[in-house]
């Protein structure tokens, strides 16, 4: 994916911190998906699990019920699977999709071996604990070191299990056990990240941290937020951008992408 490459989010799950219920029914949520890529995404992220904080897990079968009949009805669309199980992943893989957007950058230790063997790509995300309980109190001496510390080991895990280098983009996790300060701090601090050689992906979108700047009880940030923060990110290194608004972050970037072409 060429930069800067938008990456559309469809969430096929009721209780996602955003567009939860949005896109349960398969043909609304395989429409979405071809909608995106019309207005411009390199390629579609399909959860079916919700990784919101405080959110509860859900079975591999409950997770596969959701995502497969979506998954059947998008031939020919660039897929990403967002997924942490092996299972779920081994599935999407035969149905087409490309790369697997792990939260827990490999937790399933069945999950490199199912991306290596089917030669796909990998997105390897930092996470601290796990949803229910990330968002407690996290602390860090140094967030972008300590960040980048876990996803270059996490990089070095893939390789030596057969994942060409090529093929894995790292994700510092905004909002998946950061406060506000940490996930901004990440993104003025990306260069740390992209010393290590692979595509970063950043998600802001609608994230509450941004919505915390106008809100302190706001959950979800706006749209104008959202921008302005993709674009920060984008000056700062980033690759690619997982969005709910496509065509507005795509001509975002693209105008930024024009200006700092110019300069």
């Amino acid at each position: 994916m060429r930069r800067p490459a938008v990456m559309g989010i469809v969430n096929v799950t009721p209780d996602s911190f955003s567009d939860g219920g949005a896109h349960l029914d398969p043909e609304a949520a395989a429409a979405a998906a071809r909608a995106m890529v019309e207005a411009g995404a390199a390629i579609v992220d399909v959860g079916g699990e919700s990784t919101r904080p405080g959110s509860e897990g859900v079975t591999a079968d409950e997770e596969l019920r959701r995502v497969v009949p979506m998954l059947e009805r998008l031939e020919g669309v660039p897929v990403s699977i967002d997924t942490a199980k092996a299972e779920v992943a081994r599935r999407a893989l035969a149905l087409g999709a490309e790369l697997v957007n792990d939260v827990t950058a490999l937790g399933d230790p069945a999950m490199a071996e199912t991306v290596a063997e089917a030669g796909a790509y990998l997105c390897l995300m930092h996470m601290r604990g796990e949803p229910r309980t990330m968002q407690l109190d996290p602390r860090y001496d140094d967030v972008a070191g300590e960040v980048a510390a876990f996803l270059e080991e996490r990089l070095e895990r893939a390789v030596a299990a057969g994942i060409p280098e090529e093929h894995v983009c790292l994700d510092p996790g905004i909002g998946f056990g950061k406060t506000p300060a940490q996930n901004f701090e990440l993104v003025r601090r990306l260069d740390v990240l992209t010393a290590l050689g692979r595509p970063v992906l950043v998600g802001l979108s609608r994230k509450s941290s941004l919505g915390k700047l106008f809100d302190p009880e706001a959950r979800t940030g706006t749209l104008a937020a959202s921008l302005g923060a993709a674009v920060a990110a984008f000056e700062r290194g980033a690759s690619i951008f997982r969005v709910h608004d496509v065509r507005e972050h795509v001509e975002a970037l693209a105008a930024a992408g024009a200006m700092c072409a110019s300069s």
